[in-house]
């Protein structure tokens, strides 16, 4: 390297140094400014999973179902029980009035099937964006942009518990690795989306829930990711974390081995067909894992329709009447009004101007539809074995 280039080096660093200034220590001493959270704006502290818990205590009620939610689970996908997994909801909860007035009402619905049908409310708060847009109820409680994720996970736990307190046992998605240690106690089921299930963080996440947890396949419709993070997530882990309090700590988990595949389609269309699901069953088996899957209704399975989603829906009841074993859940959403609205986060502080129970992220069947296609579901369910014969029914303590 010649003179010049070492000169034009030398000042470069120099006008760096300069720019990054220093840090004023003790005892007059100063240290560089550094080169690390350049980019970041600010940090604003959070309570801790302890302090939140402690605030919005776990009650023995809510314990009993949520317990009870994750045995039942667990039983209809490994065939002991004989039922039809049906996690249904909005796509998200942007409005917890609505949500339970939504609950409510599936309460007593999940009540009227609950002989065919184990019904999980879905309680989605976090939603992943291809770009830019609303993260979900935890990231933005008040829809404005504010991002307080304090008051967000404060509102989220006190909806689980009022779900909780109605006898239904709830399903999430897991969208990152901290928010699980401040809500997973009231959580039965949970989903990793096709975006993430090829992620390690998620795999390793899993590995540690003490749920159910379904894992998606790929957006372009592959199985393999899927397959793969069920026997990863299965193994135990060791990986960087938080603890209770707070701290980074080394999280080493036993491995989760109620993890499935969940059939929702991809870029190549639906893969929820007879012969669809069939091969899916036997690549499960194949790769040592449950070959009982669950299949989701929506997304590239409806092409995101929500008139689509229902008929999706009566075609899953017509397998099930046809003897369809490998099909163990269905995924449905759902809310009390049908569609979906656009919202400007800029424009609908509050949820100002917003209609009531519609959803604001991906369109959702109405509630009417919903009460109809659970009773088609159920008797499908209440038929399966394809000679008309009901099957043997479950009993319930």
């Amino acid at each position: 390297m010649n003179a010049a280039a070492n000169h034009l080096l030398e000042s470069a660093a120099q006008s760096n140094a300069t720019a990054l200034g220093t840090v004023d220590l003790a005892g007059g001493h100063t240290t560089p400014r550094g080169t690390n959270n350049l980019r970041v704006s600010s940090f604003s502290p959070l309570p801790t999973p302890v302090e939140l818990m402690g605030e919005q205590p776990l009650t023995a009620e809510a314990a009993a179902v949520v317990a009870r939610g994750r045995e039942e689970i667990r039983a209809v996908m490994d065939g002991v029980d004989d039922r039809l997994l049906v996690i249904v909801g909005p796509c998200s909860i942007h409005d917890t009035e609505a949500g339970l007035d939504y609950a409510r009402r599936l309460a007593q619905v999940a009540r009227e099937h609950r002989e065919e049908l184990l019904i999980v409310m879905r309680t989605y708060f976090e939603k992943p964006r291809t770009t830019v847009g609303w993260k979900g109820l935890v990231n933005d409680p008040r829809l404005d942009g504010s991002h307080d994720i304090a008051a967000g996970l404060r509102l989220a736990r006190t909806f689980l518990l009022e779900v909780a307190e109605l006898g239904l046992p709830v399903a999430t998605e897991f969208l990152e690795p901290i928010s699980p240690q401040y809500l997973a106690d009231l959580v039965s089921w949970g989903a990793i989306g096709a975006r993430t299930t090829e992620s390690q963080i998620h795999r390793q996440l899993v590995s540690g829930l003490s749920m159910p947890v379904g894992f998606k396949n790929g957006t372009d419709g592959g199985l393999q990711v899927a397959l793969d993070a069920c026997q990863a997530a299965s193994a135990a882990q060791a990986f960087l974390g938080i603890d209770g309090d707070g701290r980074a700590a080394l999280v080493a988990t036993n491995g989760n081995p109620d993890t499935h595949l969940i059939l929702r389609g991809g870029k190549s269309g639906p893969n929820y067909g007879a012969d669809q699901v069939a091969a899916a069953s036997n690549a499960l088996t194949k790769a040592g894992v449950n070959p009982r899957l669950i299949v989701d209704a929506s997304h590239a399975n409806s092409g995101k329709s929500h008139h689509r989603q229902a008929e999706v829906a009566l075609e899953i009841a017509a397998q099930l009447e046809a003897g369809g074993s490998a099909i163990a859940g269905i995924m449905l959403e759902s809310f009390l009004v049908g569609g979906a609205q656009k919202m400007d986060v800029s424009e609908n502080a509050d949820g100002a101007g917003l209609v009531y129970g519609q959803s604001v992220t991906d369109a959702c069947m109405e509630w009417g539809v919903t009460a109809d296609v659970l009773a088609q579901l159920a008797a499908a369910a209440g038929h399966r074995g394809g000679n008309g014969a009901p099957r043997t029914k479950t009993v319930q303590q």
